[in-house]
């Protein structure tokens, strides 16, 4: 059934909604793509020197083509035949595409890899946030973000970046070679040169004037798109619920209603920079033009000066040159839009973090530098590093859990837990009972960390636990939500999870779990795929799956949320007999 906070029951997105745009960073954007361009600095280089070594050949045909007009009008034979010199044309033309081709290996991989790191980095810094605070947005209360919201950030934002960064390396060729036919048309004729600017000083102007422009509706269309991601896995996830309730008709209105508003959105954004693109390529069609018109009449009245073959070398050259301003500008423009991409995932990264400092540093985390482990140029997988394993020590056995004045309300409710005092002994088993929404599940994820406590204290053999979070995981503790979560990958894979275990191991957890004549069952055994979130397997075989990942980590405490919820009487008393924990804390539902 879809929640009271899903985009179902939200009020209706209007333009000015989407138009609301965040706090600028205080990172500078130049700042942030520099440091993303350097993260692999060889692959970089590489592309670089390749695509500059590429348009450099672009010179040899220009430099032809004017002899071959100069010979012309001055009734000379050129030094080579005709059929070298159109050997020498084409040889360069294949020497650039192979060139070119040789430079799209290094800058496409370099490309994946910046956003790959960006999307590394933002789902650390969300894994990194407590696990009770709501992913919201920072500046925007009350605002959650779902998982298919989520989509618009790691997909769109992290790909604007990503095409960003693969333009400088372009652009660094294009103004290598751009300052290289400068320097050969100023030694010409330096004035007539000098007017190539005009229309650089006129572009610069466009973008600066349109900069609030362009970053309010690029803001708006990556809004309208995440509000409709967002939608799209809320109605997969509830499809059940929506048919039950005969919500059908308002749910496909209501997905009518926001798709055509994201399209809206997304119009105004690609027409707003269709229209500043098609700007800059007037201008530099009219300063061409302008260019040539003096070029011409200075032939005329300067007899001797230009000659034919000049002529034809700034015909050749300036679109070159005029385009390579032009991409200088759509340039800039795409770094307004990239800077907010930069602002959303600043955003949603600092979500729960106060004050300027760290919303600051939630910029920088999201371009720190740490390996990905791609394939390398060759194609070869980076060795993946070790998964670190549980390490069973002194301090980890335990003979005594307890709290003392455990707290816990849920924001702007009376809903939650108060003064809760429990104590757990070495090889018992706790049962906490209650009705529906009496706090149980609150005070398990509370106990663990799941939950910020708001007041009350945690002992572990008297010692105090300053963070149940990073405390209870294996060997000390495991637990098992209400609803286990799976992974689509095999029920081994489910089971381990990495963990090194011996196959001994394994039978024994799984032994445990009153699992065995179930995956007998299953024609490709342990190797079963489970499919999206354990799809393929039935609710019991769901918790005697994660009660078997449990138990194969071999745990000091295990908690159960409500483990037998979907087994059968047989079935939960062989499983409540069958395994003698140190310490088990479950929780029932009556």
């Amino acid at each position: 059934m879809l929640s009271p906070g899903s985009s179902l029951a939200r009020s209706k997105l209007t333009n000015k909604n989407l138009m609301t745009t965040i706090k600028t960073t205080e990172v500078s954007v130049w700042k942030l793509l520099w440091r993303l361009l350097l993260y692999q600095p060889k692959l970089y280089l590489i592309g670089c020197f390749l695509w500059v070594l590429s348009l450099s050949l672009s010179v040899v045909p220009g430099l032809i083509i004017r002899e071959f007009f100069n010979t012309l009008t001055q009734s000379e034979q050129l030094s080579i035949s005709i059929w070298a010199m159109i050997a020498l044309l084409l040889a360069t033309e294949l020497g650039r595409v192979i060139l070119y081709f040789a430079a799209w290996v290094p800058q496409t991989q370099h490309r994946f890899a910046m956003s790959s790191l960006i999307r590394r980095n933002l789902l650390e810094c969300l894994l990194s946030r407590p696990a009770a605070h709501p992913l919201t947005i920072s500046g925007e209360a009350g605002k959650t973000v779902s998982p298919g919201e989520l989509i618009s950030y790691f997909r769109d934002d992290a790909e604007q970046i990503q095409n960003n960064i693969s333009q400088t390396s372009q652009l660094i060729g294009e103004k290598l070679y751009a300052l290289f036919c400068l320097a050969i048309l100023l030694s010409i004729n330096a004035q007539i040169t000098l007017f190539v600017f005009l229309p650089l000083v006129v572009m610069v102007a466009v973008v600066q004037k349109a900069e609030t422009r362009i970053k309010r509706y690029r803001q708006a269309s990556r809004q309208a798109t995440q509000q409709v991601t967002g939608f799209v896995g809320e109605m997969f996830s509830s499809t059940q619920a929506i048919k039950i309730a005969g919500g059908q008709k308002d749910v496909l209105a209501y997905f009518r209603q926001i798709n055509a508003q994201r399209r809206q959105m997304m119009l105004k954004d690609q027409l707003f920079t269709a229209l500043l693109n098609s700007i800059f390529r007037s201008l530099a069609s009219i300063g061409i033009g302008i260019i040539l018109l003096l070029v011409a009449t200075s032939m005329q009245t300067e007899v001797g000066t230009l000659m034919l073959g000049d002529f034809a070398l700034f015909v050749y050259y300036l679109p070159f040159v005029i385009y390579a301003f032009q991409a200088l500008s759509e340039f800039m423009a795409l770094s307004k839009q990239s800077q907010v991409s930069f602002e959303r995932l600043a955003a949603l990264s600092s979500s729960g973090l106060a004050g300027k400092q760290s919303s600051s540093s939630s910029v920088s985390a999201l371009v720190a530098y740490h390996p990905l482990y791609l394939n390398d140029l060759l194609g070869n997988q980076q060795k993946l590093p070790p998964i670190d394993q549980p390490r069973w020590n002194q301090s980890t056995c335990l003979q005594e859990l307890t709290t003392d004045n455990l707290t816990y309300h849920y924001p702007n409710t009376n809903r939650g837990i108060t003064n809760v005092n429990l104590k757990l002994v070495r090889g018992s088993l706790t049962v906490i009972t209650g009705s529906i929404g009496s706090g149980k599940t609150t005070l398990l994820r509370v106990l663990l960390g799941l939950l910020p406590m708001q007041a009350g204290e945690i002992y572990w053999n008297g010692n105090r636990v300053n963070d149940p979070a990073n405390f209870f995981v294996p060997p000390r503790s495991a637990y098992t939500p209400q609803t286990p979560k799976l992974f689509s990958a095999s029920l081994l894979d489910n089971i381990l999870l990495g963990l090194d275990r011996h196959e001994i191991e394994l039978k024994k957890a799984i032994a445990m779990a009153v699992f065995e004549q179930d995956i007998a069952a299953m024609p490709e055994g342990l190797e079963t795929v489970v499919g999206s979130r354990g799809v393929r397997l039935s609710g019991g075989q769901l918790q005697r799956a994660a009660a078997a990942r449990m138990f194969v980590r071999q745990p000091e405490l295990l908690v159960f949320d409500d483990l037998s919820s979907a087994l059968d009487v047989n079935t939960e008393r062989i499983l409540c007999c069958v395994y003698s924990p140190p310490e088990m804390l479950q929780v029932k539902r009556t």
